[in-house]
């Protein structure tokens, strides 16, 4: 499959910039893959368009304030940091920008604070991924002392204090409400709508929760550059079900229950396992690469909620594959005529 089978016009000013008022005001475009029909609805309808029985799965990664503002101490050129993984020992897998002007063994220090430097660059990896060290380790690390949510690059945002409101509004509604284990570099943004209120909702209308584990990462987001998409190599993240979950999961299959997972990154955790995977006994964890494209067998999801995502992204060649590519350019082409917010902080769909 050609990549640019994955394009479409998406108009700048439909790019979510911030949140709407309320985590379920957000509008829910459904996509019905029996007979390809379109209706349009809100977020918080979403209990009444569950079936009693579903089983809907949630990734309950909790992001961590991973973008650093930095500059090299001596000549004070700005340096942008996203902090990948924690390597332990205050040592972090990191990308800088602009890459081509660092070297190993600069020190960088806060923007806040140009005179104290705060870590050392140690070297680069062949993936063109960086490795610092932090030079006075504390609790929590970089993120918890000076870290920032790190907002994709289509949501605009600067040092300026008339964005302070917005930058205050990111901390918490750049997280979902249920989020718990901190290691995500971005969110899981199809879960961003729900609120404690409708997952009661969802519980009194006989909806099972199962909660999965999938920290995103540069996978999730790096851009596609090949031409085909069966070239595209994914990075690898880790995921996690635990024994109870999984145990919820495999007695919701052999019942015949639907599951529904809550974005692509529960998809990919559920497909990753499979249903012999889910049958296990224990935790299951690991990590994954899996590219969910179209001519993928589905095994485990049997309905999707999702956002809408970025022409030529691998989040929505999984939405491709799931739905059929001609349904959902259907789907997006009417989204954008009804004035749909795309992205992060935008609309949301339900596949069934």
């Amino acid at each position: 499959m050609n990549l640019s089978e994955l394009d479409y016009a998406l108009p700048r000013d439909l790019i979510a910039q911030e949140p709407a008022a309320r985590r379920e005001a957000s509008r829910l475009l459904v996509l019905d893959r029996a007979s390809g029909g379109v209706t349009h609805r809100g977020f918080d309808d979403l209990p009444g368009l569950l079936r009693a029985g579903d089983c809907l799965v949630l990734n309950e990664s909790r992001v961590i304030p991973a973008r650093l503002r930095l500059v090299k101490e001596g000549t004070g050129g700005g340096v942008e940091a996203l902090l990948l993984r924690d390597l332990g020992g205050g040592r972090w897998e990191t990308f800088l920008n602009p890459a081509g002007r660092v070297r190993a063994g600069l020190r960088l220090a806060h923007v806040s604070d140009r005179v104290r430097a705060i870590a050392v660059i140690e070297g680069r990896e062949p993936s063109g991924r960086w490795t610092i060290r932090e030079l006075d380790p504390v609790p929590g690390g970089l993120p918890a002392t000076m870290g920032e949510m790190p907002l994709p690059p289509y949501i605009r945002r600067d040092g300026t204090d008339g964005q302070a409101r917005l930058r205050a509004l990111d901390v918490e509604r750049y997280q979902t409400v249920y989020a718990r284990v901190p290691g995500s570099v971005a969110a899981p943004t199809a879960g961003l709508h729900l609120t404690e209120a409708i997952l009661r909702e969802l519980a009194s209308a006989g909806i099972e929760t199962v909660r999965v584990l999938l920290h995103v990462g540069p996978g999730t987001f790096r851009p596609v550059t090949a031409e085909r998409l069966e070239d595209h190599v994914m990075d690898g993240e880790t995921f996690e079900v635990g024994e109870s979950e999984r145990g919820a999961l495999c007695a919701a299959l052999r019942g015949g229950r639907r599951i529904v997972a809550v974005g692509t990154t529960s998809v990919r955790v559920l497909e990753t396992l499979g249903p012999e995977g889910l049958a296990g006994d224990g935790p299951a964890r690991g990590e994954t690469a899996i590219f969910i494209r179209p001519g993928y067998a589905f095994r485990v999801v049997g309905a999707l909620v999702t956002n809408f995502h970025l022409p030529r992204s691998t989040p929505l060649a999984l939405v491709a594959a799931f739905a059929g590519l001609a349904d959902v350019r259907r789907a997006y082409a009417e989204a954008v005529e009804a004035g749909y917010r795309f992205l992060s902080y935008g609309d949301a769909m339900l596949i069934t």
